[in-house]
């Protein structure tokens, strides 16, 4: 399928701004030219309530932003998804990913936790892995003063975000806790090294470029050894069974499409349930622009209603 033609406006866009590359920049520019790119090219979405909460975390207390979708019933309780926003470990943050957050959380009928992990190069894997799990604990005892239902709980997350909600669902699979009914990834990062074809084939020139992807894992990881530790790397996990039912959602355009695809098919191949779907016109990130691209709403709208399914098929709760 060709380039999208609205998916090829916004590389136009890109590149008449002159803008040096993100690998180009220190991560403190990084993070802030990220943020006006994101704001630009992004819609605002109405959300009956959210605010902002410092809870507990491993190395420092962390921020989550809760996000209501609308009034409660008496005694009704939300389901919660707990998203990761994506940004190579090293950029994105509350903000970056608001306004998608609130169209899940409105579409979903959810109420969505987004969190604000810490980044690299100042916190280095598995930093981020361990903050998410923390909060994705804590939550497990704390949701109920949220309004939220501990007992529907989902994961989810774009790119580096997808890499998270992936790797936490197999560590609260291997603890047994919590219970996870869902994980929402978004073309997300999966494999430890970026050699695939999809890589090689848009390398450049696609919004995500792989000297972009190179200068991310360059801040986040240590040590080559770690590249294999399946907490940076879910595809090299051993055992993938019994994790819970997944929406596994690529990009045709990206470079990350592979092994986005591979994971979903590793999934199956352990006997998970698992939908795939490629936006095959579409470059990385494209969640993120629904204020240019058509798709990134249908996108939204199609893992809202995942969401949905998931959280009615808990049982007790359809």
């Amino acid at each position: 399928m060709p380039l999208d033609p609205q998916a090829e406006y916004v590389i136009g866009l890109v590149k008449k701004s002159g803008l040096p590359e993100l690998w180009q920049l220190t991560p403190d520019q990084a993070r802030e030219q990220y943020q006006l790119r994101v704001a630009k090219l992004s819609t605002r979405e109405e959300i009956f309530r959210s605010h902002d909460r410092r809870i507990p975390g491993p190395g420092q207390e962390l921020t989550i932003r809760v996000y209501q979708p609308r009034e409660a019933k008496p005694g009704e309780r939300f389901p919660i998804l707990v998203w990761f926003h994506g940004g190579g470990f090293v950029i994105g943050n509350l903000d970056t990913h608001d306004h998608g957050c609130r169209a899940l959380a409105t579409q979903a009928d959810c109420m969505v936790v987004a969190v604000d992990y810490r980044l690299a190069p100042e916190c280095k894997f598995p930093g981020a892995v361990d903050d998410c799990l923390a909060v994705l604990r804590w939550l497990a005892l704390h949701a109920l003063e949220l309004g939220g239902d501990p007992t529907r709980m989902a994961v989810g997350g774009d790119s580096a975000g997808g890499n998270l909600a992936a790797v936490c669902a197999i560590l609260a699979r291997n603890d047994g806790y919590p219970k996870i009914a869902f994980q929402l990834l978004v073309y997300p990062c999966t494999a430890p090294e970026p050699e695939t074809p999809s890589h090689r084939q848009f390398a450049d020139g696609y919004i995500l470029t792989r000297n972009a992807i190179t200068w991310f894992y360059k801040h986040y990881v240590r040590s080559p050894k770690e590249f294999y530790d399946f907490r940076f790397a879910p595809l090299v996990a051993e055992d993938l069974s019994n994790l819970p039912p997944a929406l596994v959602l690529v990009a045709g355009y990206d470079p990350l499409r592979d092994e986005g695809v591979d994971y979903a098919r590793r999934l199956i191949e352990a006997g998970n349930r698992v939908t795939l779907v490629n936006y095959e016109g579409m470059v990385h990130g494209f969640l993120l622009m629904g204020g240019a691209i058509d798709a990134a709403r249908r996108a939204l709208t199609q893992c809202a209603v995942a969401l949905r399914e998931a959280f009615a098929a808990v049982p007790g709760k359809g």
